[in-house]
């Protein structure tokens, strides 16, 4: 199952980058990371439509949707390691994540999305929200492989 990671805003060097760059390199395979964004200065509906338009043109259009939305389904990681085995068991060839903007994600993206994912109720820097997603995934396939990683 190849990975992608969608998200807007482009990475700098940093300590969040160096922590993206850690879990992504236990990856099998590592994520193909997509970085869009909307330099216009839009309204913020439509700067959240036209992110949309590009975080969805940015991943395989047949690819499963795990859109990060604050208003999604917050899993356990044992939970979520199931449903991303499940994917892969069903023949999944792509498995996508989006992060939005600074707003969220327009209505393309919640309405495509096959699943809404809520890390916590607390609002994450965006690029601290790629090393969490990249940690979570590591996890997960360490649930599934069962490797001592994960200790429930």
């Amino acid at each position: 199952m190849r990975l992608w990671l969608a998200a807007v805003g482009r990475a700098k060097p940093g300590p969040e980058q160096d922590l993206y760059t850690q879990y992504i390199r236990r990856l099998s395979p590592p994520p193909t990371l997509r970085e869009v964004e909307e330099k216009r200065p839009l309204p913020a509906a439509a700067r959240k439509a036209r992110e949309a338009e590009l975080l969805l043109a940015a991943v395989p259009a047949q690819a499963v949707v795990v859109a990060l939305d604050e208003r999604g389904r917050s899993l356990g990681s044992e939970e979520f390691a199931a449903r991303l085995g499940r994917w892969r068991d069903d023949g999944t060839a792509d498995l996508a994540f989006l992060i939005g903007g600074a707003d969220g994600h327009g209505d393309a993206v919640r309405s495509r999305a096959d699943l809404l994912l809520c890390l916590g109720a607390m609002t994450w820097p965006h690029m601290l929200v790629r090393a969490l997603v990249a940690e979570q995934v590591w996890r997960a396939q360490a649930i599934l492989s069962g490797h001592p990683y994960h200790r429930a």
